[in-house]
């Protein structure tokens, strides 16, 4: 065996949740290019198809399942027509969030106001989407994966899971300060914290469980925050959307065969200040 062979998943399935968002894309397309069998779970149904479609004509095998992660039944559902097309659940990848300043419509004209007026029911819903979500998946997922004796977990989370939010690098946008609310870095600090959990609680089945945790991915930001976050970063700049793929690979994969309960950074150096 090569080294190069410790990155392939040929053989195997993988899920992802969010599968047809920013990330999502990315990861979905980078497992089916190692080999995996690829399932796109969003709540976009529409957007996971189309997904799916470009990725069977790159020869991609690749099914799209619309999900709520809020919703027990339909995680339940999803693992199982998971199993159902692929006999088997290998690679489960957590991406499915709210990001309050990039989903507005998810939660309302609250999503920028500064902590001591922020929404109770904007704080319930991304709490809802962003740590129980990954909860009922990894709790759906990890059912198949003790029976077969394998399976791998990779949770998303965000420098702010490791950091307080520099609110000064958030501009003003019609007159109106612009902050990053406080729902989004407690929910991606938690999912590290059932990281470790879930590793520790899986010992001895085979299942590893590790995080993942990006800086920011250049998304059409405007420049004046584009330059404020870029001086936070030692490599000075966003990370461009296919340059965590090479860690998503790396984790899914035998490459990582001894890791669990990790967290990898990607960030571009933002954290190492």
């Amino acid at each position: 065996m090569t080294i190069f062979d410790k990155f392939s998943l040929e053989g195997r399935s993988a899920l992802v949740t969010g599968g047809a968002g920013l990330l999502g894309r990315q990861f979905t397309r980078t497992l089916g290019e190692a080999g995996a069998r690829v399932v796109i779970a969003d709540i976009d149904f529409s957007a996971a198809y189309e997904h799916a479609r470009e990725l069977r004509a790159s020869q991609i095998p690749a099914i799209a399942i619309r999900v709520d992660v809020t919703d027990p039944g339909s995680v339940a559902g999803m693992v199982e027509h998971t199993l159902s097309e692929y006999e088997r659940l290998d690679v489960l990848v957590n991406c499915a969030a709210l990001d309050p300043k990039f989903d507005p419509q998810h939660l309302g004209d609250q999503s920028a106001n500064a902590f001591e007026n922020y929404a109770l029911e904007a704080w319930k819903r991304s709490l809802e989407v962003n740590l129980t979500g990954v909860f009922l998946s990894c709790q759906a997922a990890v059912k198949s994966m003790v029976q077969q004796g394998s399976g791998v977990i990779i949770n998303i989370s965000s420098i702010y899971g490791l950091v307080g939010a520099d609110q000064s690098i958030y501009p003003q946008v019609e007159g109106r300060q612009q902050f990053k609310p406080v729902d989004y870095p407690v929910t991606k600090a938690g999912i590290l914290g059932l990281t470790r959990y879930l590793a520790a609680y899986y010992a001895g089945t085979g299942i590893s469980v590790n995080a993942l945790t990006p800086g920011g991915i250049f998304n059409g930001h405007d420049d004046d925050f584009l330059r404020r976050y870029s001086a936070k970063a030692i490599l000075g700049r966003m990370a461009d959307i296919d340059e965590i793929n090479g860690a998503i690979l790396f984790l899914a994969s035998d490459a990582s065969s001894y890791m669990t309960g990790a967290n990898l950074i990607v960030d571009g150096g933002y954290t190492a200040w």
